[in-house]
Formats: C-alpha cells, sequence, structure tokens
C-alpha cells in the first residue's frame, strides 16, 4: 500500500464518509477551499490507478466508490508513522505525545484502561 497525499487523503476521507460518490458530491463536501471539479476528477484517476477507489458508471457518470477501508488504511499509516518516528514502538510513540501534547489525566487514564482492558484479553 502506498502513502496518500493530502489531497488524497482529504478525498478518501469523504468517499469513506459517503460510501459512494459521485465528483460533484465529493467536491460539494468540502467546507472551505473547495476545489475544482476537474482537479477532484484529476484525484479520484490517480487513487484509482494506486487501486484505493473504483467506479461504476450510471449512465455517463462514474460513481467512486473506496476500495480500501478506513480502518486498513488507518493501520497502515500508523505502522508507517510508529516505523518513521519512533522506531516502531508504540511505547515510544506514546511517550511522545505523553510529552508533547500535555495529554490531562483523563486522557492519561482512559489509555490506562485501554491497555488493561486489552491486556485481560
Amino acid at each position: 500500500m502506498k502513502e496518500l497525499t493530502k489531497a488524497e487523503e482529504k478525498i478518501m476521507q469523504i468517499l469513506w464518509g459517503l460510501e459512494k460518490a459521485f465528483t460533484r458530491e465529493i467536491v460539494d463536501q468540502f467546507e472551505t477551499d473547495k476545489p475544482s471539479y476537474t482537479t477532484v476528477a484529476t484525484v479520484l484517476t490517480v487513487l484509482e490507478q494506486k487501486g484505493f477507489v473504483a467506479h461504476e458508471m450510471l449512465g455517463n457518470s462514474k460513481r467512486y466508490y473506496p476500495l480500501v477501508t478506513k480502518d486498513k488504511y488507518s493501520d497502515f499509516a500508523m505502522s508507517s508513522v510508529m516505523g518513521k518516528y519512533f522506531e516502531g514502538s508504540l511505547s515510544r510513540m506514546v511517550s511522545f505525545f505523553a510529552d508533547r501534547k500535555k495529554m490531562d489525566l483523563n486522557e492519561l487514564d482512559q489509555i490506562i484502561k485501554i491497555l488493561e482492558e486489552k491486556k485481560d484479553k
């Protein structure tokens, strides 16, 4: 699997939410800085070439749908970040966020609770 550019990821986020969509429907989901129709169409073509989306023809229009689930891409992206920046160590990544992002006690308690639940399984 390949990493997505910011533009590709934004379009995938929209498509994951809509499940199936025409190019115009994707453009309409942008709240600010709406890209042009042709820009979105070009990015969708690239995503299709990369194997992230496919389309079905409805009349003369293409309706796109994701081939890669959000969970599958999230796993890939997080593994990539952990490998690049934290030597594959989850504990280093958690430590980084705890130090840099000034986690409050509630967030730390939630992390501990999640880990304890996973430990009990």
